[in-house]
């Protein structure tokens, strides 16, 4: 099971540290001239003063970037694997509640989007590996 894990963290650990270099450099992109869609086209976002660089970069780059490097570090560790797959669970779990109590407001977009979609699985099979993967419950 242990290499069904690593692979999942391989995963997860190329799809932040992407999002978070793409989110970074996404602004470059346009001063730059090259022609390669901004993140805040795939995100549904527009920025709108000098300071939303500042965010994207920071919300969005550097905090992929370093869940990122989380998973990749949680392929070679068991301590760093069980704190991986913690951070994941917290973080799409959260992301994923945040969308469901919008949702539940009258009148906003449906739940159901592919991004919610991703945050519920890496969610559940977080939680499974947690719960099923002996060796990471005995880690403190």
């Amino acid at each position: 099971m242990i290499w069904i894990i690593r692979l999942f963290l391989l995963f997860m650990a190329a799809t932040y540290f992407g999002i978070g270099v793409w989110a970074i450099a996404s602004p470059l992109f346009s001063g730059l001239e090259i022609d390669y869609p901004p993140i805040t086209d795939y995100i549904g976002l527009s920025i709108t003063s000098i300071i939303g660089y500042s965010e994207l970069a920071g919300l969005y780059g550097g905090l992929n970037l370093a869940v990122g490097v989380l998973c990749f570090m949680g392929i070679f560790s068991l301590k760093y694997t069980k704190k991986s797959l913690q951070l994941l669970m917290f973080l799409t779990g959260s992301i994923a509640l945040g969308r469901a109590l919008f949702a539940a407001v009258p009148s906003t977009p449906p739940l159901v989007n592919n991004f919610f979609i991703f945050e519920i699985i890496t969610f559940t099979i977080c939680l499974l590996f947690l719960r099923l993967y002996k060796p990471l419950k005995e880690i403190g």
